[in-house]
Formats: structure tokens, C-alpha cells, sequence
């Protein structure tokens, strides 16, 4: 359990700093997370990964030489938004490129994906490698909807060091690529993890059991079993890994054993006791394995099995030297130019100025009312929504729509004081919302709020015709991103029938105010009719039984906030007097 902490919903952040201060030598804080503190003193590919906290030392712990340059830090167990890897990336590039790297996760993708579209429309070229060494979230014939969990730490390695080594992006990608494809992952969880003030951790195991095939972010196993001895847990492991061979005729692997959090060290050491040997017997050469806790799930107690399968190339980069805050290996002796070079400020976001009319203005107030309706609602409705997502998920889903809707509203409020029209107003609140708020849900909502507003625009009050469009905007930017439909147990379930129809009453002359009313009433039952479906994307998907009799928070959510802000959209506003 999680026992030190002020504000909760600070401990990331808090985390982070400390961290920072700690470590002072080697890394400095920037928006969105940290970097190194002295960059090389010619140019190199920068090596950026992230995902959200509480996986240390993974993501903050493996900056320095011979690794990570950057690493961008979302909340606890939620993607960084693209402005966060946009900041990061910005601070670490030295000339010669970014790659970041992470695992597959929804949020991530979506996240990291916009920050590098930005990145690259600068001039700064940008690639992603993802991560799915996970063996139990997906089958071989899907291998490329896996999750990535302690493989991370060895295709990070490999890339921190062939960037090191003065690879060119191009090189440093293929290398990352490579060591993914070769590497294989399980883990078994013995009990769940607790977020800080949460008081029950997100999941419990009946005594003398364990979840098998677990991931990262405080999900149950995929099914619950006895829990072995010492022993039968290691040939288990070892037996699934060496089940899924990549392509390669390598016998020099690359081993992690790694804790979670709560398993202490002389546990892996008992259970190494029973792994090593069994892969010597199967003909495997170990090449510098890891003991010890590298990628954790705050205070989960379990362990997972990873190997790469060495070649040459390969082998060279992961036993190259690294210096970091959490990881140190080798001699090292990198050239580094001065520290003050490092402070250069990232490119800060300038205050808009806004090009609004009177009544767009006036309708500006109810949006802000709609926000403020909409924070106060999802404030109320934490703990359900995150009681709800803990079933087949990590539980965060409350605290991320808290967490940006608050943050929406502040930037709304801001928008609102300098004369922002609804449109504009609406689009900073999504903007808000994606930054802070992180992970599937986070990006999802903002960039759904920015479409909604930039289909109001700032010139009039929206008709119902164009309200119902600003609806499908909405939509449409959601669906694009997400490539979600209906019947995959998403947001999606209650948003496409919430604009299908509002757009039918209202093209049929229904007022406004009915047909959001009558819209939102078919999204609740929507969002409620989702308890029998099996998720098929995001986290929930791997853990598609368990969620089944439980409906999906996204679209319980969403059918909440669009049955309360009805009538702030919908309402004609009174024109201020003089």
C-alpha cells in the first residue's frame, strides 16, 4: 500500500520533482517529464521513453549515457499527453533526430503519434518503436496487439546505446525494431497494487492464488491459478516463454527477472535458483541477465520472465556501458558538453487572442457553464467510474476524467476572461483536457473538444443544425482516432447513438432541448446495454471475460456529462445590456 503522500492526485508530479532533485547530477526537470543534464557534445539521436508513472525505475530512472536521453511522465499508470512528449522531445534533441519508445498501449500511441506529427511538420524527424514483448495479452497471429511491459527495458537499452554509439536515427529505429521482434515476456501477479489515498487495492487474489499473465498498469492476471512453489513457478514461466521462440537460431539470451514492486529481491533469487538452470539445460548461453526490480506497478507483488534472443549486433548494445540515476553498467566515459547548453527554455505556448462576435461570446458563457457542470459531475463520480474500470482495466478511468476535466475548466475560465467565443473556448478546454488529464480517455475527450468548438467557431450562435454537426465533429475526431465502433465495448457505444440521434430529431424539427434530452436518454441505455458486451480494444480487451456483467466506463461517462450539459448547449443565451 502506498502510505506517503500529501494530495493524491499530486503524488506523480510530487514523485517526479523529487526525483529530479535527488538525481540533480545526471538529469533535469522539464515540462512533461526530465532529461539528461549534459547532452553530448556532437550531435545524436535522442532516445525518449515514457508512459505513466509508477513503473520506476522505468520510465525517469534510465535517463543518462548509454541509455535514455528523455523520458516523458504521465500521471500514475496513464499516458503523457502529445504536449508532454512534444516539451520532452523539444528539451532533449540535440540535431540528429528523436525516436520515442514505449509500450503498445491506446493512449500512448494516440499521444506520442501527434507529438512526433508535430515534431516532423518542424523539421524535426521523429520516429516511434513500440513494445509488445507481453506473450499472454494477445495470440502469436496478433502478436502486433500485444502490450509492451518489461521487454521495454531491454529495447530501450539497445537503442540508448546505439545512439550512443553515433547511429543514425534510421540504425538506432531498426535496432529498436529488431530487439522487440526478439523479445518475449510473462508475468504472474501474487497480489494487486493501491494508488496513493486509495484505500483497497485495484484488485485481490483469493488466498494461495495467482493471476498469471498480468500486465503493468495494476491489471488482474488473465486467470487466476494455485499459487507453486518456488520451483513449479519458474519452470511455468520458463515454459511459456520458451513456447514462442522469435525467428532467430540465437541460443545467447538477454534475461530479466523482475520484481513489480513488492517482491523483494531475495524472492527473485530463489526463483532464479530454479529459472537459470532450466534455461541452460535448453542450450541458452545467459548474456549479463538482470535480477532486481526494472519495471514495476508500484507496490503490486509479482515477477516476470523476459528474453531476448541475442545476435550479434544486438549483444553489442546490451552490454554496452550506461550511467543512469537507477542503472549502471560498465566503465563509462562519454564526451559531454557543458550543462548550461541544456537550459535553453522549450518553446512556450503564447496567449491567444481572440477574434470573437458579441454573440458567440454570449453562447461562450453557457459552454463554460457546460464545463463547469461537467468537472462537478465527474468529481462526484470517481470512485464509481474508477470501481467500474478496475474490473478488466487499472481503475484510473475516475481520476483521468477528473483530472482533465478540471483542467478544462480552468483553461475555459482563462479562454472565457480574454474574450474567446465558443468555439475557441471549447477548444482550449480540449487542449486542457488531452494535456493533463493523459491516457485513451484523455486524448479521446480533447481532441473531441477541439473538434466540437472548431465546428462552432467564434462568429454566432450555433443553430440546432450546426449544434448537431458540432456533435458529429465530436464524433468523427473521436472515431478517428480511436478506431473504435460500435459493439467494441467503448465511448463509442453510447457517442454514435447520442449523435445519430440528435442529428435525426433534429432534421425532423424536434427543438433542440427535446432532441438532446431524448439523445441522451438512448446514450445512458446504450452505455448501460454494454455490461454484455466483450471489450475488443484498449487495456480491457486481454481481460475481456472479467469485464463482461460490468458496463464500460468510457461510455458510462460519456453518457453522464452529455445528459447533464443538455441544456447549456441548448439553451438560446440572452444577449448581455448595456
Amino acid at each position: 500500500m502506498t502510505r506517503i503522500f500529501n494530495d493524491p492526485a499530486d503524488f506523480a508530479d510530487e514523485a517526479l520533482a523529487g526525483f529530479c532533485d535527488a538525481h540533480s547530477d545526471l538529469v533535469r526537470h522539464v515540462e512533461g517529464g526530465a532529461v539528461r543534464r549534459g547532452r553530448t557534445a556532437t550531435p545524436k539521436v535522442a532516445v525518449i521513453t515514457g508512459g505513466g508513472s509508477g513503473h520506476y525505475p522505468a520510465f525517469a530512472g534510465i535517463i543518462g549515457p548509454g541509455f535514455a536521453d528523455g523520458a516523458v511522465v504521465g500521471n500514475i499508470f496513464t499516458s503523457p499527453s502529445a504536449q508532454q512528449a512534444y516539451s520532452v522531445a523539444k528539451a532533449a534533441n540535440s540535431g540528429a533526430g528523436v525516436v520515442f519508445s514505449y509500450g503498445n498501449y491506446a493512449g500512448d500511441v494516440m499521444n506520442f503519434g501527434m507529438a512526433s506529427e508535430r515534431l516532423n511538420a518542424e523539421g524535426i524527424p521523429t520516429e516511434n518503436v513500440l513494445v509488445t514483448d507481453d506473450i499472454a495479452s494477445a495470440s502469436p497471429e496478433e502478436i502486433e496487439k500485444r502490450r509492451g511491459i518489461a521487454g521495454d527495458f531491454v529495447v530501450f537499452k539497445v537503442m540508448g546505446a546505439a545512439a550512443e554509439a553515433g547511429l543514425d536515427l534510421h540504425s538506432v529505429v531498426r535496432l529498436g525494431r529488431k530487439a522487440n521482434e526478439f523479445t518475449r515476456t510473462i508475468g504472474t501477479a501474487f497480489s494487486g497494487c493501491t494508488f496513493p489515498g486509495a484505500e483497497q487495492p485495484l484488485f485481490r487474489l483469493p488466498e494461495g492464488q495467482m493471476g498469471l499473465g498480468l500486465g503493468i498498469h495494476g491489471e488482474p492476471g488473465l486467470f487466476d491459478t494455485e499459487l507453486p512453489s518456488a520451483v513449479e513457478l519458474g519452470q511455468e514461466l520458463v515454459r511459456r516463454v520458451l513456447a514462442e521462440p522469435p525467428a532467430s537460431d540465437s541460443t545467447r539470451l538477454a534475461v530479466i527477472l523482475n520484481g513489480l514492486g513488492s517482491t523483494k529481491h531475495e524472492e527473485l533469487f530463489v526463483l532464479w535458483r530454479t529459472v537459470a538452470p532450466l534455461l541452460r539445460e535448453a542450450g541458452y548461453t545467459l548474456v549479463m541477465p538482470e535480477v532486481g526490480e526494472l519495471v514495476t506497478s508500484l507496490d503490486m507483488a509479482g515477477a516476470s520472465l523476459t528474453l531476448t534472443w541475442l545476435d550479434e549486433e544486438l549483444e553489442q548494445y546490451w552490454t554496452a556501458p550506461a550511467l543512469t540515476p537507477a542503472y549502471r553498467r560498465g566503465a563509462v566515459g562519454f564526451d559531454v558538453a557543458s550543462a548550461d547548453a541544456d537550459e535553453a527554455d522549450v518553446d512556450a505556448l503564447t496567449a491567444a487572442d481572440y477574434s470573437s462576435t458579441e454573440a458567440s461570446r454570449a453562447y461562450a458563457a453557457q459552454c463554460l457553464r457546460a464545463v463547469d457542470t461537467t468537472t462537478a459531475l465527474l468529481r462526484d463520480s470517481e470512485s464509481l467510474l474508477g470501481d467500474m474500470d478496475a474490473i478488466a482495466g487499472d481503475g484510473d478511468h475516475g481520476r483521468g476524467m477528473v483530472r482533465g476535466s478540471a483542467a478544462a475548466l480552468e483553461a475555459a475560465a482563462v479562454a472565457f476572461e480574454r474574450g474567446a467565443g465558443a468555439g475557441s473556448l471549447l477548444a482550449a478546454a480540449g487542449d486542457a483536457w488531452a494535456d493533463k488529464a493523459g491516457g485513451t480517455s484523455g486524448v479521446l475527450w480533447g481532441a473531441g473538444l477541439r473538434a466540437f468548438g472548431e465546428r462552432l467557431g467564434d462568429a454566432e450562435t450555433p443553430t440546432p443544425d450546426v449544434l448537431a454537426q458540432a456533435v458529429r465533429a465530436f464524433a468523427d475526431r473521436i472515431a478517428s482516432l480511436g478506431k473504435a465502433e460500435i459493439g467494441d465495448k467503448t465511448m463509442m457505444d453510447a457517442l454514435l447513438p447520442f449523435a445519430s440521434s440528435l442529428e435525426d430529431r433534429i432534421s425532423s424539427g424536434t427543438v433542440a432541448e427535446d432532441a438532446w434530452a431524448a439523445a441522451a436518454a438512448e446514450a445512458t441505455t446504450a452505455a448501460a446495454s454494454t455490461a454484455e458486451l466483450r471489450p475488443l480494444k484498449g487495456r480491457a480487451r486481454p481481460l475481456a471475460e472479467k469485464s463482461i456483467g460490468t458496463p464500460d466506463p468510457g461510455a458510462t461517462s460519456l453518457a453522464m456529462v452529455f445528459a447533464a450539459v443538455g441544456p447549456h448547449f441548448t439553451a438560446v443565451p440572452v444577449p448581455a445590456t448595456n
